[in-house]
């Protein structure tokens, strides 16, 4: 690529005169330039440009800039001056461009902006598709929760030992956060127990809902190690499918009724509990083992009056531990009236309109 003895008069005009439209104007053809020839260019062509357009670049207005810089962010061989130029740039407008997504950005100048620049250029930094040790680091411990979950989201970033301790530490309370970590295939076992420890059951339950068959046997099995260090017996999915089979069997047999279910729930055992609810309710066994772990109780008393249920078999199922339901005194007394005058029926289609509100959530 040549640039013609006119076009090399009128560069040489703009950067002498100093009149700010005369820059501007050169500098977007010579952005156009370089963008209608990026892929025939070769880096010592590339870097003629470059030196081109940072002088070009001083003492622009930052709407100009934020043009400049959505045209280069995504260009493979874009000048890499003109790249770190624009990354610097305190308005975010300018720099997030280039910083979310250029390939030619420095690990350097990522580092130092990093280090020193405002929460939306730590933002979008967080989104880029790949991002080392020592970036992380820094973001987890400059960043906000928005750039903390952004980087849990990430697959494509890495992190050292001390931050994803940090970051662990970091989501308890936040159950978006603890999701994002639980469905990393990078995140030590150790560290997924400790996410675990502190996760609700309905994220637990959503772990395993989202996660893919390998990442679901390690959720699987960090669950049954908290289970056991906490002493409680079924924590989670163990195999849900497998007992979906043994209940089927039973009932084929005529063996399944709500004595069978009673004793379940006094042996404590989610998976079945879970299965024979969903086989009496006609609904998903994951929506009614969800319904099981989560801290609310009412959903469950729904289906348990839509699957028909006697109130000790409730009882047991609430007394089973899945969850923090907690019911007793008063509150258990205030929730049997109110299961006794539910009427199946509306039971029935209470429980029809959750499981939409669920599909409908999962499918958006």
């Amino acid at each position: 690529m040549k640039f013609t003895l006119a076009l090399m008069s009128e560069l040489e005009d703009a950067l002498q005169s100093g009149a700010p439209e005369r820059r501007v104007a050169m500098l977007r053809r010579i952005t156009d330039l370089f963008l209608s020839d990026a892929n025939r260019l070769n880096e010592q062509q590339v870097g003629v440009f470059d030196e081109i357009l940072v002088h070009l670049a001083h003492r622009i207005e930052e709407r100009v800039l934020s043009q400049i810089s959505l045209k280069f962010a995504p260009v493979k061989n874009a000048p890499k001056n003109m790249i770190s130029l624009l990354a610097h740039d305190d308005n975010i407008a300018v720099a997030g461009p280039v910083l979310s997504q250029s390939d030619r950005l420095a690990e350097k100048d990522l580092i130092d902006i990093a280090k020193s620049k405002s929460q939306t250029h730590l933002l979008a930094i967080a989104i880029r598709e790949q991002l080392s040790e020592s970036i992380t680091d820094i973001l987890i411990e400059r960043g906000d929760n928005r750039v903390v979950g952004k980087l849990a989201k990430n697959t494509g970033a890495r992190f050292s030992r001390g931050g994803y301790e940090t970051i662990v530490n970091r989501a308890e309370g936040d159950d978006e956060m603890t999701e994002s970590l639980g469905l990393r295939i990078d995140i030590p076992l150790s560290l997924l127990k400790q996410l675990l420890m502190s996760a609700t059951n309905l994220v637990r339950s959503r772990l395993l809902a989202t996660a893919d068959a390998e990442k679901q046997k390690h959720i699987q099995e960090a669950m049954m190690a908290v289970a056991e260090e906490l002493g409680l017996g079924a924590f989670g999915y163990r195999d849900l499918a497998a007992a979906e089979g043994v209940v089927k069997r039973l009932n084929r047999e005529g063996k399944l009724n709500e004595r069978v279910l009673l004793g379940f729930a006094q042996q404590r055992k989610f998976d079945e509990v879970s299965a024979t609810l969903s086989l009496f309710c006609v609904v998903p066994a994951e929506f009614v083992a969800n319904l099981l772990q989560d801290d609310h109780h009412v959903g469950l008393l729904v289906a348990c009056k839509a699957a028909r249920l006697g109130w000790p078999t409730v009882v047991a199922i609430l007394a089973a531990g899945f969850s923090n339901h907690g019911l007793s005194g008063k509150p258990l007394e205030a929730a049997e009236k109110s299961y006794l005058l539910f009427s199946e029926l509306s039971a029935q289609r209470k429980l029809q309109v959750m499981l939409s509100r669920v599909t409908e959530k999962q499918a958006s």
